[in-house]
């Protein structure tokens, strides 16, 4: 898979909620209750990583979650970085 253009990554990275292009990768820090409600959230998106066979980097702390998108073996964002983005924030409401 081909990494976006820096034009195509903008659009994307336009019609995503909260979402930003940082260090490299597709970074969003989603905020929660308590430090279960940040695992459970962490929890459905390694659900569907498992499923997609693509992987985020996620940090998880008491009260929040960050998920950081990028595809190393092309060596930067591509489209199922972007869906899989699109795809989390799906999860935060529940499976």
């Amino acid at each position: 898979m081909d990494v976006l253009s820096d034009e195509a990554l903008t659009a994307e990275v336009t019609g995503l909620d909260g979402w930003e292009v940082r260090e490299g990768a597709l970074r969003k820090r989603y905020s929660f209750a308590d430090f279960g409600e940040a695992m459970a959230f962490a929890n459905r998106v390694a659900g569907a990583a498992e499923a997609a066979d693509h992987h985020p980097d996620i940090l998880v702390t008491w009260g929040a979650a960050e998920l950081a998108w990028v595809t190393h073996s092309a060596g930067g964002i591509t489209a199922n970085d972007v869906a899989m983005a699109r795809r989390s924030d799906e999860l935060v409401a529940g499976p």
